[in-house]
Order: structure tokens, then sequence, then C-alpha cells
């Protein structure tokens, strides 16, 4: 889990995930909020729970799981670069 995240970073890395999400299909995007609600989590708060995101995001996408996580990537540009959301990838990519 990440401890910190800049607040402009994460507001940026949410927005990015639920654009790339939404893009790929409303009903895709709907299940993985029905699946993160299972584990009590918020769309909003996925950046603090980056194993379950995950785990969701495979199960969801699981053939487009890796196109997910580079589409969020190009989103956000340099942003990728920082700290906080490296980290984000780092588990995303593991």
């Amino acid at each position: 889990m990440i401890q910190f995240f800049k607040e402009q970073n994460k507001l940026a890395l949410i927005s990015c995930i639920e654009v790339v999400l939404m893009s790929m299909g409303n009903t895709k995007y709907n299940l993985v909020v029905a699946k993160l609600n299972v584990y009590n989590i918020e769309m909003k708060d996925s950046y603090k729970n980056l194993e379950e995101l995950k785990t969701v995001l495979k199960e969801v996408y699981v053939f487009e799981y890796n196109q997910v996580i580079s589409e969020i990537k190009i989103q956000l540009g340099d942003l990728s670069d920082e700290k906080d959301i490296a980290e984000f990838f780092k588990v995303m990519e593991s």
C-alpha cells in the first residue's frame, strides 16, 4: 500500500483510472466498482489498496489488463515518473 500520495497526483491517478476503464466499456467499469465494494473499497480510495485493485482489474480485464495499465500510464504522461505514481505502476506491473 502506498502510504502517501500528493493530493494532485492522487486526483490525477484516480481520474485516469476511471477514464481509461470507462472508455473500455461501462459494463466492465461497473463490475470493477462492484468488486471493489466487496473489499469495502470505493474507486476514489483504490490507490490505498493496490493489491485489491490489481486483483479486481485482472479478474475483470483478463486479456486487457496490460493494455489498461499501459493506457493509464499514457494518460498520466510525465506524472508517471512521480515517486508515488511510479510506485503504483511498480505494484500494478509486478
